[in-house]
């Protein structure tokens, strides 16, 4: 049997490389399409910016399925072109560029900010409804996506979406690299907010096996088509709580205090209007945005029945592990000093 022709667009990020090395690991035939120059061992690359119709239309060819992992994460009120040319743009040129080749399959790496709505959501199942209440461009820009994405479901193309919610784990660039670097900063004093609220966590190999049991179930006449999955590791836990896990691991200073949400909520929203008169930064991951510190002052968890019922769903790696597996990596990638040579 002829190996599957998987392409992966932003295969060479935190999530695409991880999904790029377990389909070798399967047996595919994996392209990656992404604008950094590198891919992991055993896949080509092509450099493709989605924003650029033709080129992004043309890689799709002589694939069975595509993996549509690429986005632009901006959680600030600014630089919002860039935000829908990709997240919205990229996705509409993807599922073009399917149907033009005749490939058979997408599955869209979505977010569970597409039903976030900066209140509380406890056990949420995929029953909730699109957010009504753009919170930022990126939210906003995924959840457009999505819809298309899945609008696009037929009898030529067969699609389906995952939704995870804080992916973590080795080789992170975004979510820890940022906290990690205020704690060694010493700029990590203070939690946000002074009642605990409960996060849902997803660690990266929990999120792969949930899209490659996606695709594996997304067959003509199966129930995943056209569908949404909430993935995460199913075990709510306190946003500080976890954070606090990983300082003790890895041996940084604790957090001593908290800060009201108002004023965190205040100093996030001076700090994104001066970043915006500056032109906007894109990918500076550093916490201060009022989209992100509502997040950390809100219950957001879900419920993954869907994805365990229809998928085969199972979380294989829990959060502690996780953890410490995330810290065993940056331990062995850290730089060493002149003292320990």
């Amino acid at each position: 049997m002829a190996a599957t022709r998987s392409l992966v667009t932003g295969g060479n990020g935190f999530v695409g490389r991880a999904l790029v090395e377990a389909l070798v690991r399967r047996g595919d035939d994996v392209t990656v399409a992404d604008l950094a120059p590198s891919a992991p061992s055993g896949a080509r690359f092509v450099r493709v910016d989605l924003r650029d119709e033709a080129p992004t239309r043309a890689v799709c060819a002589g694939h069975d399925v595509v993996f549509h992992n690429a986005s632009l994460v901006h959680t600030r009120q600014s630089r919002e072109d860039d935000v829908w040319a990709v997240n919205l743009g990229g996705t509409r040129h993807v599922l073009a560029g399917c149907r033009e080749h005749g490939v058979k399959r997408v599955l869209y790496v979505s977010s569970a900010s597409a039903v976030y709505e900066g209140r509380d959501i406890e056990n949420g199942d995929e029953s909730l409804p699109y957010s009504r209440i753009s919170q930022a461009p990126y939210a906003d820009s995924k959840i457009a996506a999505e819809k298309v994405v899945l609008a696009a479901h037929g009898d030529d193309l067969l699609t389906c979406a995952v939704r995870p919610h804080v992916v973590f784990g080795p080789g992170d660039t975004r979510f820890l690299p940022a906290i990690l670097a205020r704690a060694r900063a010493g700029k990590l004093r203070f939690a946000v907010g002074r009642t605990r609220k409960l996060s849902d966590f997803t660690y990266v190999d929990n999120l792969v096996d949930a899209l490659l049991l996606a695709d594996e179930r997304l067959v003509p006449g199966g129930e995943t088509g056209g569908r949404a999955y909430f993935v995460t590791n199913g075990e709510p836990t306190g946003f500080w709580d976890f954070v606090s896990a990983l300082l003790r691991r890895l041996s940084l200073p604790p957090i001593r205090g908290s800060v009201p949400y108002v004023i965190a909520y205040l100093v996030a929203a001076a700090h994104e209007a001066l970043d915006t008169i500056r032109g906007g930064t894109l990918g500076a991951e550093d916490g201060l945005s009022r989209f992100a510190i509502r997040y950390m002052c809100t219950h957001h968890y879900f419920s993954i029945e869907r994805a365990r019922r229809e998928l085969g769903y199972v979380p294989r790696v829990s959060i502690a592990e996780g953890i410490e597996r995330t810290a065993r990596h940056l331990e062995r990638s850290a730089p060493r000093s002149h003292d320990d040579v």
